[in-house]
């Protein structure tokens, strides 16, 4: 279960207005980013918000062979929020993900970016950390 879980916060974004404002245009960018480095869409859901006949942002989610990627706009903030996982069982996929998000990145043209990596799961040969478990009873 090892992988590489990107996450992403965007604001000011100075892209197209249809790329916030549009899941079918959002929709077309994240299989767009996917194919290239490696990454292997198998299927998808976006949905197109509206506030009383206005469009007010999509979100979007495509599973990947590798795992997932999950895209969340608000037109009215010019933000964005990306959620990029991919688990690394019988390759290294971090590559691909890293590319998938600068590439998703540079669509979206923020002004400023927070961006998160985390190495989730265990590496082969190493021995998981031992966590307390909050249900077990103490003596």
């Amino acid at each position: 279960m090892h992988g590489l879980h990107l996450t992403a916060e965007l604001y000011g974004c100075r892209c197209e207005p249809r790329l916030l404002d549009d899941a079918g245009a959002l929709r077309e960018l994240c299989l767009a980013v996917c194919s290239p480095p490696g990454l292997t869409p198998l299927a998808e859901v976006f949905h197109q918000f509206d506030s009383n006949g206005e469009v007010a942002g999509a979100t979007g989610a495509v599973v990947l062979a590798e795992s997932h990627l999950a895209v969340h706009t608000w037109p009215e903030s010019a933000a964005v929020t990306l959620d990029l996982y991919v688990c690394n069982f019988s390759r290294d996929n971090s590559s691909a993900a890293r590319q998938a998000c600068r590439q998703l990145i540079a669509a979206f043209a923020p002004s400023r970016l927070v961006q998160r990596e985390l190495e989730r799961g265990i590496a082969t040969g190493t021995t998981p950390a031992t966590a307390p478990n909050p249900d077990a009873s103490s003596d």
